[in-house]
């Protein structure tokens, strides 16, 4: 088991910039101990012949197929639109010609 000191709390916090209070400083320093703690336990597993992979939940393609369909009439498109010229939104010029 690893244990910190309330040294290396404060060299982290100062790293961070983070002001700490005592009371903070002391139970970051538990927080963290426990972290370290489950850090080296995770260390102890046996991987041999583990192959490495990106997730940890096997991934799939979550998108659906591109199908084209009819589009939104252009009086529903325009229908809150404040200000329209020739069936496009009329927006104020924000780059100079």
């Amino acid at each position: 088991m690893s244990k910190l000191t309330l040294q290396d709390v404060e060299k982290i916090a100062h790293l961070a910039r983070l002001q700490l209070t005592e009371a903070e400083k002391q139970q970051y320093l538990e927080q963290l101990t426990a972290v370290l703690d489950y850090a080296a336990v995770l260390n102890e597993l046996d991987l041999e012949g583990v192959p490495p992979s990106p997730h940890a939940v096997a991934q799939q393609n979550v998108m659906r197929d591109d199908v084209i369909e009819p589009s939104l009439p252009i009086e529903d498109t325009l229908h809150n639109a404040p200000q329209q010229a020739d069936n496009q939104f009329l927006i104020q010029s924000v780059l100079d010609d």
